[in-house]
């Protein structure tokens, strides 16, 4: 009896989001019972809710070999799994879980979301369907039908469902959240502004909320709500289609290139199509820094920026500065080794601006960035030594500008498809 209440103490605590406390009435229960299934399945569940992900997977894997027939373990196996984007295990481990009990709606609605996050859309939908026939309130199995429909371009019956989840709770953050980011994709950034701080409201640490109330800003900004419609295009690609529009455009890009080049008739016609087509390129990279640089000025949206993005913007806007400094020389000076200052700033706006970018490999864009930078430096004062406008290091300083952009696209393209 005295366990009993111990154990509902631990569940009461969890509830209150109070991990540190379960975790240490846990770890007492546990040392007179280190094989309590029960204890074992709340203990991972805490360690999962404070990231520590590596012991909740230990201790899950524990508690699996003592009751490899119990598909709730399997469940939070898959939930850590999800949580460290190792989602052929998380789908592996959940698929165990509904062999084991095809009648609970959790699971079923797990694997409508991992379906979503391999972009498999009508897959998310068929299974969140079967989850909600099972129990038509399960949240997790509204929201993931919701993004599911929404993704599918199917948006009245997306809303639907989203509105049904926010009366099953209307304080839920996720659900808030999920419904921020719908209305955001369909263009209503001031309706999804609402839905974020709602979410803030009911949970201030929600990171997923708070970079939706980010964007739900910079949306307010025509030119950031075109390029918002073209990232969100993006993500809903798999890698192969997402590397068939790059590729895509580049050829394109080239064709008109050459054409233009071999036509002097076609040049005045085409030149600005060039022109337009890369500046629309190279502002993808940068527009994302500048808007943040211009949300410092918000009183909500300097709240909001860490301080990678806020260095990311200054570091964009001084290399803007250089290359305008540079045209500005150029101009009152006439002198050609000026124009090396305006290119390296103008270039160096692109590494500066992703540098930071999510990644597996956290650094390896960031240290990609700083030795372009140095052997920019080394090329600008070789020339201003030699007086020659190009050197080997500046053909290296091209070659590493040019090659950036698909290293940063292989690694932004592989992080978003995980």
């Amino acid at each position: 009896m005295f366990e009993d209440k111990r154990i509902e103490k631990v569940q009461i605590l969890i509830k209150q989001s109070r991990y540190t406390d379960a975790e240490k009435l846990l770890s007492d229960l546990l040392n007179t019972d280190p094989n309590d299934i029960h204890l074992l399945a709340l203990l991972a569940e805490v360690n999962l809710q404070q990231d520590n992900l590596g012991k909740a997977y230990k201790v899950i894997d524990n508690a699996i070999g003592l009751s490899p027939d119990n598909p709730y373990l399997f469940y939070i196996k898959s939930r850590i799994a999800i949580e460290q984007d190792n989602f052929t295990e998380a789908e592996r481990s959940i698929n165990q879980s509904i062999l084991l009990d095809a009648n609970d709606a959790s699971y079923h609605a797990v694997m409508a979301n991992i379906k979503l996050q391999k972009k498999q859309f009508e897959e998310a939908l068929e299974i969140a369907n079967r989850a909600l026939g099972i129990d038509a309130e399960n949240l997790l199995a509204l929201n993931t039908r919701s993004t599911a429909l929404t993704k599918l371009n199917r948006s009245e019956e997306a809303f639907a469902t989203i509105e049904g989840a926010l009366r099953e709770d209307p304080n839920n953050a996720y659900t808030h959240t999920n419904y921020g980011w719908g209305l955001l994709e369909k263009g209503d950034h001031k309706k999804a502004l609402e839905h974020f701080k709602e979410a803030l409201a009911n949970d201030p640490n929600y990171d997923v909320a708070q970079l939706g109330i980010l964007e739900a800003i910079k949306a307010a900004n025509p030119l950031y709500r075109l390029f918002l419609k073209f990232a969100f295009f993006m993500s809903n690609l798999t890698s192969k289609y997402q590397w068939g529009v790059i590729i895509g455009f580049y050829i394109v890009f080239r064709i008109l290139r050459t054409i233009a080049k071999n036509n002097e008739a076609l040049q005045p016609f085409l030149t600005p199509i060039i022109v337009t087509l890369a500046l629309l390129a190279f502002s993808t990279w940068i527009i994302n820094p500048i808007s943040n640089l211009f949300l410092r000025f918000n009183k909500y949206g300097q709240l909001l920026l860490d301080e990678k993005e806020k260095m990311s913007s200054n570091f964009v806007i001084v290399s803007l500065g250089l290359c305008l400094f540079g045209l500005l020389l150029y101009f009152v000076m006439s002198d050609e080794k000026m124009l090396t200052i305006a290119f390296f700033g103008f270039a160096m706006m692109l590494p500066l601006g992703t540098m930071f970018s999510p990644t597996k490999n956290k650094n390896r864009l960031l240290i990609y960035t700083i030795i372009l930078a140095i052997i920019g430096v080394i090329s600008i004062t070789m020339t201003f030594i030699t007086g020659k406008l190009f050197n080997p290091l500046t053909f290296a300083f091209i070659i590493g500008f040019v090659a950036f952009q698909w290293v940063a696209n292989y690694m932004l393209i592989k992080e978003d498809n995980h």
